[in-house]
């Protein structure tokens, strides 16, 4: 730091080849015009801060004892006030702060005692030494400082102040550099803004016109359409008043065909009584052939032809019965009024539909024991088919009256032989196949039986 300010000091006062002359002759009043620089002040104080750590504590200043344990740097910023005020009026202590400074810097000293003071000196080390040894004409070495101090300090602030204006020019010509080019990016954005204008009202222009276009098409077209419309009005009144006169002789006509039938029902209630005449003649004929025939009552089935196992009727079972609640299988329920109806069931289908968790020998149970209640109540003809495949020995059951329970033969299944059930029927005869099955219900269909879901026998079964 001194040695910066020793190359910018010496351009005031302290000029090259020539010495600072001070006057001989004691001035005891002498006394500064005005404070110390600020430079030459700090220094003095630092020297002052610098002593009082090194002197024993009772020959510190009374002022400065609350300082004398501060770290020196602390001391010399929170001790600087009373430092300078002791300074100034305490002449011992301002030499004896003198005395470490004479010693480092004995020639600077004794050459400004004997007013010859170098010009290459720093003028604060010059101006404090000045002021703590108050050589004559002490005053006129600090002005001097001062003096030259504020040169380098106005020096100092020209060379910013000069390079503050060469980084303004450079910053001024990059922004004017920036601006031209902003300026000519501005020019072709409004050159391109101006030609998408120009498209705009071109496409504009064109869009005008295909609406006009467009609106004299719809003006036609409203036109021609409520030309059409008054024609359809007077078609429509033409056709009412059509519709009125067809109406007319509607009404004629089916006065005319109520009469008809009037007279149809009188004429055909001769026919039915004729009719009927002659189906009693042939009810009495063929029960006479019958009794003298002596023909049985009952005759065999068709289904009792086809091969089966049929259950051992010994080790009957109790039959367990418990029922269902569902919504009533109407279709079922029709199904089984038809005249002679056989009604086929794919047993263990429906069973392990229904109530497969249990084991085989009751689901048959459970299962014959709801079809016995059935054909009682339809009095149709019913055959349950199991699937004997796997059996070694015929299952003993005890069938319910009106129920057939076969079983199928070795390497025979269940739906094989509900085929040839359906097979062995004569062709016109109402035949109902129970199974969920798909391949059954198809192929009773292809055979012309009326397939029907296990469910809704079962639904059935629940409320019998």
């Amino acid at each position: 730091m001194h040695d910066a300010r020793e190359q910018t000091a010496h351009r005031g006062s302290f000029r090259p080849g020539r010495s600072r002359t001070i006057d001989s002759g004691p001035d005891p009043d002498e006394r500064l015009a005005r404070p110390l620089p600020e430079a030459v002040r700090q220094h003095v104080v630092e020297a002052a801060a610098e002593l009082i750590g090194a002197l024993p504590p009772d020959e510190v200043p009374v002022p400065l004892r609350p300082f004398a344990r501060f770290e020196r740097r602390k001391r010399a910023k929170f001790a600087a006030q009373h430092i300078a005020a002791l300074l100034e009026k305490d002449e011992a202590f301002r030499r004896r702060v003198a005395e470490p400074l004479r010693a480092g810097q004995a020639e600077l000293a004794e050459a400004l005692e004997a007013g010859q003071v170098p010009p290459a000196a720093d003028p604060v080390r010059v101006a404090a030494l000045a002021y703590l040894l108050r050589p004559d004409g002490w005053t006129r070495q600090v002005e001097a400082a001062r003096e030259d101090l504020e040169r380098s300090a106005t020096a100092s602030e020209e060379a910013a102040a000069e390079r503050r204006v060469a980084a303004l020019r450079e910053e001024l010509a990059a922004v004017r550099a920036t601006r031209s080019a902003e300026a000519d990016k501005l020019r072709a954005e409004l050159r391109e803004a101006k030609a998408e204008i120009a498209d705009l009202r071109r496409k504009l222009h064109e869009a005008r016109a295909k609406a006009r276009t467009v609106r004299e098409h719809a003006e036609a077209t409203v036109a021609a359409a409520e030309r059409r419309l008054a024609a359809a009005l007077e078609s429509a009144a033409a056709d009412s008043k059509e519709l009125r006169r067809l109406r007319a002789r509607l009404g004629q006509a089916e006065a005319n065909a109520e009469a008809a039938r009037r007279a149809a029902r009188e004429g055909r209630n001769i026919d039915d009584v004729r009719l009927r005449m002659l189906l009693d003649a042939l009810v009495d004929a063929a029960q006479g052939v019958r009794r003298e025939l002596a023909l049985p009552s009952t005759i065999g089935r068709p289904a009792d032809a086809v091969g089966g196992v049929a259950p051992d009727r010994q080790a009957l079972r109790a039959l367990p019965g418990r029922s269902l609640s569902d919504d009533d299988p109407q279709l079922l329920d029709r199904l089984l009024t038809l005249p002679q109806v056989h009604l086929v069931v794919d047993g263990y289908n429906v069973t392990k539909t229904g109530y497969g968790e249990l084991p085989l020998s009751d689901q048959r149970i459970r299962l014959l024991s709801g079809l016995g209640g059935l054909a009682a109540q339809t009095r149709a003809e019913v055959t349950c088919v199991f699937d004997g495949a796997d059996l070694d020995a015929p299952v003993a059951i005890n069938p319910p009256r009106g129920v057939r329970v076969l079983f199928s033969r070795p390497g025979q299944t269940a739906d094989e032989l509900i085929g040839e059930l359906v097979r062995a029927e004569p062709s016109g005869r109402a035949i109902v196949v129970v199974s969920s099955d798909r391949e059954v219900a198809d192929a009773a269909r292809r055979a012309g039986a009326r397939p029907a879901p296990s469910t809704l026998l079962l639904r059935r079964l629940g409320r019998s």
